[in-house]
């Protein structure tokens, strides 16, 4: 199927004449009939009836029309967003975040972009440390932000931005939220239930760890979305185990343990020796000089 066919038709569907449909498209009237002709025999049924001087639509048109117009345009959306592309008036930024990564703390830096790039298209994708280094080796994504990958390969450039902690994280009304405990005891939570988040990557929180530190981390609820995680430790399901900078809300509460001591170093990845667009470019330059101890506790010196 071609497009010239398909505009052939559409201008006869709107028109219903053969002559001025051929008119409107610069084109002799044997040779659109011959395209529609053509597109018939693709799509196995005939679209226009002539009757005379007068044309209609068949059911097969009347049920085609509608979709034809819509490829239509598509195509022609796709043709000028290219001619746009190739001269620069549009880019494009592909950047894949931990699932575990509030993109609350990326906004700084790409509201810049947004301000330096008007016509900026930002392409997002979550993923845990596996799936982000997979979409890194694919060139789906020019960087990525996140903690560990979990994967070595020596052609990953990292940039570290900061390290925080992981916390006990309760609804806002639960009993272990009203202590105002800088410190919580372990020995408060060895009968609690816990919630495990899926987009936690092994590499950040793997939960042999957690046993290994005396919480009950074997009998857990497994969670796939931060939403249902939220709501399910609001209605006290559970107590989770997240980033410090994860999952911030107001209806929950951060609580640290300093008997979990797990850490994780959130990081700028890319690939070496693989070129990077001036927006890639703008955005790792920007992330790698913002003060990142506004937001965590725990900033990391940039290389």
């Amino acid at each position: 199927m071609e497009m010239q066919q398909v505009r052939y038709f559409l201008a006869v569907a709107r028109t219903l004449n053969f002559t001025r449909a051929a008119e409107e498209c610069n084109v002799t009237q044997p040779a659109l009939t011959r395209a529609i002709k053509q597109l018939e025999e693709e799509l196995g049924g005939e679209l226009i009836r002539r009757e005379g001087r007068n044309s209609h639509l068949t059911d097969l048109g009347n049920r085609m029309q509608p979709l034809l117009a819509q490829c239509y345009e598509s195509a022609l959306t796709a043709k000028a967003l290219a001619a746009k592309v190739s001269k620069g008036e549009v880019s494009s930024l592909s950047l894949a975040v931990s699932r575990t990564l509030d993109l609350d703390l990326l906004m700084g830096p790409l509201a810049e972009m947004q301000r330096t790039f008007p016509q900026l298209q930002l392409k997002l994708r979550r993923g845990t440390g596996a799936e982000i280094a997979e979409m890194l080796k694919n060139g789906d994504v020019e960087l990525a932000i996140g903690g560990p990958l979990g994967e070595r390969w020596d052609r990953i450039d990292a940039w570290p931005m900061f390290t925080e902690a992981f916390d006990l994280v309760v609804g806002a009304d639960d009993s272990l939220a009203q202590r105002n405990c800088l410190d919580l005891d372990v020995e408060l939570v060895r009968e609690a239930r816990f919630l495990h988040y899926a987009g936690c990557d092994p590499a950040e929180l793997h939960p042999d760890d957690v046993t290994a530190r005396g919480i009950p981390y074997d009998s857990v609820h497994e969670i796939d979305e931060l939403r249902d995680l939220e709501a399910l430790v609001v209605a006290r399901f559970g107590l989770a185990i997240m980033p410090a900078s994860a999952m911030k809300s107001p209806r929950v509460r951060h609580l640290a343990c300093s008997a979990l001591d797990l850490k994780r170093t959130v990081a700028i990845y890319s690939v070496a020796g693989r070129a990077r667009s001036r927006e890639a470019g703008a955005l790792l330059n920007l992330l790698r000089s913002a003060d990142w101890s506004r937001s965590v506790a725990e900033p990391v010196e940039a290389a």
